[in-house]
């Protein structure tokens, strides 16, 4: 359990009105996140920050997806304030509200360190591209499959096929991501097979996540959103194991950044219903 080592340092449940410190701390660590972003992510989790004074500074947040297993991100400290232990306390602090689920995190190379004393491990990568993209390759599908417009009804589908493929239980992440941004279905017979969403985030749009059978698929999907909107500058953060890296550096989405896949507790346990080859993002996977 976190314990304050000075009676000034405050911690407390975060708010809308944390929003604008948050992102100047993000700002600090070149991350993209616009307000509107960092809005939104509150909105389907929690979050917690250390405050002294009134000043924010520290915060972390969290999702849970279903009874047993969260994702932990925005783990953020100022950078005036490091070096005193506030990134641990913030972090054991939101540990306590998550309780006995297991939880995922994506640690950059700076913060392999804390997540290793706070008892996560690595278990997998994820590679993130971006970058602007001026061709639309063509990827043929089998005869009786077809990519279209993603409609309300297959929010239960598709919240099936995530849950299959990432062992995340998040339905109501999958209605935001129809609500707030587009999405595309690979429709096979009237099935829904896999899917993939795109929408604003950062300093342009972001693709993902994406869940296909597999990687012909998945590139088809990617394509989809590729060809469509040409010329825009956008980022896809794709599983390290996933074989998409080379076709999309040639693409003109090159590789900027690795980030370490770590879990405390079990790792989630994910069917052989379909494959995710892209996150929603680095804090919700």
């Amino acid at each position: 359990m976190a314990t304050l080592p000075d009676r000034r340092l405050k911690m407390r449940s975060m708010t809308i009105d944390d929003v604008p410190a948050l992102h100047v701390m993000s700002q600090a660590e070149q991350w993209p996140h616009r307000k509107q972003d960092l809005t939104a992510m509150l909105d389907l989790g929690n979050g917690m920050v250390a405050e002294m004074g009134g000043e924010v500074m520290a915060s972390v947040m969290w999702w849970t997806c279903g009874e047993s297993i969260a994702t932990l991100g925005m783990l953020l400290v100022a950078k005036r304030f490091r070096g005193a232990g506030i990134g641990r306390l913030v972090a054991e602090a939101a540990l306590d509200q998550i309780g006995q689920r297991s939880i995922l995190l994506l640690a950059t190379e700076s913060g392999l360190p804390l997540a290793r004393k706070l008892g996560f491990r690595g278990v997998s990568e994820v590679r993130q591209h971006q970058g602007t993209s001026f061709t639309a390759p063509l990827i043929p599908l089998p005869a009786g499959e077809r990519i279209r417009p993603m409609g309300r009804s297959d929010i239960e589908p598709i919240s099936a096929l995530a849950q299959n493929a990432t062992g995340l239980d998040r339905p109501t992440l999958m209605s935001t991501l129809f609500e707030k941004g587009h999405g595309i279905v690979l429709d096979r017979q009237g099935e829904v097979e896999g899917f993939a969403f795109f929408r604003r985030f950062g300093r342009g749009y972001v693709i993902g996540p994406v869940v296909a059978e597999d990687i012909p698929r998945a590139k088809a999907l990617v394509a989809q959103w590729l060809g469509t909107r040409s010329g825009e500058f956008m980022r896809i953060d794709v599983m390290g194991d996933c074989a998409l890296h080379e076709w999309l550096e040639e693409l003109g989405l090159v590789g900027v950044d690795r980030f370490v896949t770590m879990v405390r507790g079990d790792e989630p346990e994910a069917t052989l219903c379909g494959r995710s080859f892209a996150i929603a993002s680095q804090a919700l996977f």
